[in-house]
């Protein structure tokens, strides 16, 4: 064999070494370079991973998108805070056994994995239909080293969880993009909060933006869209090793996905094949009430009353600053009125019905318990404000929440929510033992018209 033919068969050795293996992995030897615009692809062609350019922006990133979905959607993004500027990019399996990206010619990595792995340290990296990227042991393909899912950008898909392991410290949260043009993080996060009686919540930055409520067995209490369960399976666990939610569908050929956009939107959409465009199914926050806080401390928002501030305390609360409440911001929130005993005084509770309860975050919950005992409790403690089911959709109410403090973020829906009963005083019980909230009247709205236009005749 000539030194031609040698060489030639070196070639033709290492080629097929690198790509007769399965089209939906990366070893070290089969990798994945920017500037041969080269790409892996699921097993099933549901989803790809490789360069990508978002919006206008040049700069380069790895991500994965939905291959047969004309528009490029990207859910997910390795190095997005540390974009590469031309096409250099390599991404492989490196010599520790990490899937690593690497510019051309340099030996640091600009993203990796960065597990610690015992042993052999022959692994791979596959891209599942469920868009999920693992890395594996090689010598078994069965260990998972690493997944993306558990490491989340701004889009949950169907069998990703959020929420938090305790067993390990993981923590799974979805993070916005900074713009179109930039996927790094931005300033909107969406995480499952434990405290309390667990809830998702959408930050900006570190304040509250919008929350879902609790889980009431079937849904969340804040997203009336969920009530409909015509295509997604949702599953809620709270245990001693995890608190988390995931989500799968009816049908197989169903695509939907969750993102937590720029503009701190957590939209849910479904992928119409017909029509070949993403339908939104559910979107939030979107109006006034949604947004967290939106009526203060001991006040709640009610999106339905015509012609009249949406904001309206408790029974047995006033509004702080009325001079506030008139020009309608709510934020300041309502405060017990004078005079009243609550304590041993006959008091008891008024039911308010479709109702996305307050922040359970400060509430305390105890699963043991059903609706009488959780209302014996609450009456026996002076300083509990309210009680509500905890799993409320599960046979007639299962599980007690209490809240000892101020009441934040409650809203009134016209179907969908659940009950709460409020602490009022013997009084207020006596005229009004079930309390129309939806109907209700904004009393001090009305005082302080007549108050402006008596000063001012």
């Amino acid at each position: 064999m000539n030194p031609v033919q040698w060489l030639l068969m070196v070639l033709l050795i290492f080629f097929l070494s690198r790509f007769s293996l399965s089209a939906d992995i990366i070893t070290q030897h089969h990798f994945i370079e920017d500037n041969n615009d080269e790409v892996i692809i699921s097993s099933g062609k549901v989803f790809a991973l490789g360069f990508f350019s978002p919006g206008n922006s040049r700069n380069r990133y790895v991500g994965i998108w939905y291959h047969q979905i004309p528009e490029k959607i990207v859910v997910w993004v390795a190095n997005r805070n540390n974009p590469i500027k031309d096409n250099s990019g390599i991404l492989r399996i490196d010599s520790l056994g990490n899937l690593s990206l690497f510019q051309r010619n340099q030996t640091v990595p600009v993203w990796s994995t960065n597990i610690s792995i015992r042993g052999t340290r022959s692994s791979i990296a596959r891209i599942l239909d469920s868009g999920n990227l693992v890395l594996l042991q090689n010598d078994t393909r069965k260990v998972v080293l690493w997944q993306s899912f558990d490491h989340p950008t701004n889009t949950w898909l169907l069998s990703m969880k959020i929420g938090l392991s305790f067993r390990t410290g993981l923590n799974r949260i979805l993070t916005s993009w900074k713009s179109p043009d930039d996927p790094g993080f931005g300033i909107y996060s969406l995480r499952m909060i434990p405290d309390g009686f667990p809830q998702l919540v959408m930050y900006k930055g570190s304040t509250p933006w919008w929350r879902s409520g609790p889980w009431t067995g079937q849904r969340w209490t804040g997203i009336p869209e969920m009530s409909k369960k015509y295509v997604i399976n949702d599953y809620f666990v709270n245990s001693d090793d995890e608190v988390s939610y995931n989500t799968s569908v009816k049908n197989a050929s169903i695509i939907t996905r969750g993102v937590t956009n720029e503009t701190g939107i957590l939209e849910g959409l479904i992928w119409n094949h017909e029509d070949q465009r993403w339908i939104v199914f559910y979107s939030h926050p979107k109006e006034q009430c949604d947004f967290y806080g939106h009526c203060g401390p001991n006040g709640y928002c009610n999106p339905y009353r015509a012609d009249d501030f949406e904001c309206t305390c408790f029974p047995g609360f006033e509004p702080k600053s009325p001079e506030a409440w008139f020009i309608r911001d709510g934020t300041g929130g309502c405060v017990r009125k004078p005079s009243i005993s609550m304590c041993g005084n006959g008091e008891g509770f008024i039911k308010f019905t479709h109702v996305k309860v307050p922040d359970t975050s400060v509430a305390h919950a105890d699963m043991s318990m059903g609706l009488k005992q959780c209302k014996e409790k609450c009456l026996r403690n002076c300083s509990c404000m309210a009680y509500a089911s905890a799993y409320s959709e599960i046979n007639r109410g299962v599980g007690c929440l209490t809240w000892d403090g101020d009441l934040l973020d409650a809203r009134i829906y016209t179907q969908t929510g659940q009950d709460l009963y409020v602490r009022v005083d013997a009084n207020y019980l006596g005229r009004c033992p079930t309390f129309n909230s939806l109907f209700a009247t904004n009393i001090y709205m009305q005082v302080a018209v007549l108050t402006v236009k008596t000063g001012s005749s």
